[in-house]
């Protein structure tokens, strides 16, 4: 059976930690409320309704391409595409290309940033490797001006966290949002989460607090994991709402994995 991602990939290793998807997540939803075309995911009124949920089914899609059979992969993406069109052709206007590729680099660079900070340094190999993944993803949906190498996708991604960030009144309105749906406590956590696989550019957009608090512990994290008592903490920090379609992805990776 061919799959989408190769099965020694380092992105499978990255995306088959369910501890690594939420720190994704957490990164996604900083970067997704700067982004100058959040109104696009404002158009449909999804995103300010569910924006936990909007945003877990970004990650929760990215990890079924990535784990999935190279056709059923394929499928999956064109299936983004057409989900896209169809916004595209209710508004009347076209999502430009820069906004697609805006989700494609913070997928990567969240992807190793958060790998990173819960797991070990990744080599450049392995970074490229990342890189080429969700660049496949970006050639099945026929976007333009994709970068050809590591390297190009790196100053492609400074240019566009220069360019294409702002505060705006949409991302004050999500951040509302989030606090709501997430309470006080798990909040103050989200934007901890935030402060430590966000490139800088999003840290000094949101005016993150500069005080890592949540480094230590997951200092004590990675210890209760060797015992295997990691899953007490983290379950108690996840909302309700979103704890079973969280702790999915726990019973996947141990399925992956036996």
């Amino acid at each position: 059976m061919e799959y989408f991602v190769d099965e020694r990939s380092i992105v499978r290793k990255i995306w088959g930690k369910a501890d690594t998807i939420l720190f994704i997540f957490a990164g996604a939803a900083a970067e997704f409320a700067l982004n100058k075309a959040v109104d696009w995911l404002y158009y449909t009124g999804k995103l300010p309704a569910d924006p936990l949920g909007r945003l877990f089914s970004t990650v929760a899609y990215s990890r079924q391409i990535i784990f999935s059979e190279r056709d059923a992969a394929l499928k999956a993406i064109d299936q983004i595409t057409t989900i896209h069109q169809g916004v595209e052709t209710s508004r009347g206007a076209q999502i430009p290309d820069w906004a697609y590729r805006d989700v494609l680099f913070l997928l990567i660079d969240l992807s190793i940033s958060s790998y990173e900070l819960l797991e070990r340094p990744l080599t450049l190999l392995e970074k490229a490797q990342t890189f080429a993944v969700f660049k496949r993803v970006g050639t099945r949906m026929q976007l333009s001006g994709l970068p050809d190498t590591y390297s190009e996708y790196l100053n492609m991604r400074r240019e566009h966290l220069q360019q294409n960030l702002v505060r705006s009144e949409l991302t004050v309105d999500l951040y509302h949002q989030y606090r709501h749906h997430l309470g006080a406590a798990r909040y103050q956590v989200l934007k901890q989460a935030q402060l430590l696989v966000a490139p800088p550019e999003v840290r000094n957009h949101l005016r993150l607090n500069t005080l890592p608090w949540l480094r230590p512990i997951l200092w004590g994290y990675k210890f209760l994991k060797l015992l295997k008592l990691h899953t007490f903490l983290r379950n108690a920090l996840l909302p309700a709402a979103y704890k079973t379609q969280i702790l999915s992805l726990e019973s996947e990776v141990l399925s992956n994995e036996s």
